[in-house]
């Protein structure tokens, strides 16, 4: 049976293509969804590109016929822009509120009962109310992951203590496991041997495990304090990884490792041109232009995180060779950008760094890794339960996703941080509050 689905504005200006997302049913967009896409098509941000893309697809769409009459989609399904309907008064929502009248619309086909009716909707209120009108609800699933089962980037295998020896000796072990991913990490431990185990990287193409020689391994003064670390540092130093997810709580090191590896790798291997830093601008959804000053001192406020970083590495390990971490930026050795005009460059030969990539969807991380150009190297951090966009949570935030759709890529590899290593304060906070 045909299905109805109502689609709210927060869904088309999370995903533009979303309109075809639902096979051969019904979609129908309420006025009110066009003419809030009108008042966001003038933001100079992904949301602001988004409506403006989803405008274009109308009037495309329009040129086949009467979009109020309905008009057939690529993908068998038929559209329809609902402009007259009759709002009900007494289920005590306010009508001067947009939401409720795109809300209204669904809970009118519902009422009809000539096809089942889904209201589509990002925002958790109004799913909320719209259940409570006994319309059937969902979010936009397409990209969704499920966080419990994502993918970690390593595991721990248990062998016998001839097969442990026997990989010590030749380096060869019967990989029992068959769902390895490219440049997945395996920690070989024995019941029957006490002590360290040993630390080895999948190799997708020979379908082996090689060992991972890192003992006594620092980097700008910094060292690892975890497998976990241990694996960030094996993948951040690899040139043929061209893109790493490195996804943890707060103090796991993520923007540590990733910046400490990036000035060693600009200046001591000199694998790349410069290391080019950006982070989403998520408070209240404002961008740079409301502060005063330069693109630079503009955005010295969000960047915050990254100076304090860079502070302690250069006080660790490095403080010899500059000052001051502002005279890096001088040198033109690091460059901050705002996310907002990454689109439409090509970055070729630079270390790039996205942090707090928890807060992009996966539209916008596509468009962030589109930007790779030759010789580049994209590392995406993130904290999935520190998302600061309301549409996102873990499931659905484009940092996971890339994590899943990428981990059977060779050029990609992934750790998960589960262990704080900031301070035994900031480790009990993570764990406890």
């Amino acid at each position: 049976m045909e299905k109805i689905f109502v689609l709210d504005t927060n869904v088309l200006l999370h995903n533009p293509d979303a309109i075809e997302s639902f096979a051969d049913n019904f979609v129908y967009i309420p006025i009110a969804t066009i003419e809030e896409l009108d008042k966001f098509k003038k933001e100079r941000t992904e949301r602001g590109r988004n409506a403006r893309e989803v405008i274009r697809n109308l009037d495309e769409l329009r040129k086949s016929g009467s979009l109020s009459d309905g008009v057939k989609l690529p993908n068998g399904g038929t559209l329809k822009i609902i402009v007259q309907y009759e709002y009900q008064k007494d289920l005590g929502l306010d009508p001067n509120v947009m939401d409720n009248k795109i809300l209204m619309l669904a809970y009118i086909l519902h009422k009809e009962g000539s096809r089942k009716v889904i209201f589509v909707t990002k925002d958790i209120s109004v799913r909320i109310k719209s259940d409570a009108l006994g319309i059937e609800t969902m979010d936009f699933e397409k990209q969704k992951v499920d966080f419990d089962k994502l993918y970690t980037g390593w595991r721990t295998v248990e062998c016998s203590e001839d097969e442990y020896r026997e990989y010590l000796l030749s380096g060869k072990f019967s990989i029992r496991e068959s769902n390895l991913c490219p440049n997945e990490f395996i920690y070989l431990i024995s019941k029957d041997l006490p002590g360290e185990g040993i630390l080895t990287r999948y190799n997708h193409n020979s379908k082996s495990l090689r060992r991972i020689e890192d003992k006594g391994l620092q980097v700008w003064g910094i060292e690892a304090k975890s497998i976990e670390q241990r694996i960030a540092f094996q993948l951040l130093l690899d040139p043929s990884i061209q893109l790493v997810t490195l996804v943890g709580q707060a103090g796991t090191g993520k923007t540590l490792l990733a910046l400490t590896v990036g000035l060693h790798m600009v200046l001591d291997r000199k694998k790349y041109d410069k290391m080019l830093i950006s982070r989403p601008i998520m408070p209240l959804g404002k961008d740079i232009g409301y502060l005063p000053g330069t693109k630079e001192e503009k955005l010295g406020h969000w960047m915050e995180p990254i100076f304090d970083n860079l502070e302690f590495i250069v006080r660790t390990g490095k403080e010899g060779k500059r000052k001051s971490v502002h005279d890096y930026f001088d040198a033109d050795i690091i460059e901050l950008e705002a996310l907002t005009y990454i689109r439409g460059r090509s970055i070729p030969h630079q270390y790039v760094i996205i942090d707090e990539a928890q807060n992009l969807t996966p539209h916008e991380v596509k468009t962030v890794i589109s930007r790779a150009g030759h010789g580049t190297k994209i590392i995406l951090t993130g904290d999935p339960y520190q998302i600061d966009n309301p549409y996102l949570d873990a499931s659905s935030t484009g940092l996971n996703y890339a994590v899943e759709r990428l981990k059977h890529q060779n050029i990609h590899g992934h750790v998960t941080l589960t262990k704080s290593e900031r301070s035994s304060l900031a480790s009990i906070a993570a764990e406890l509050l």
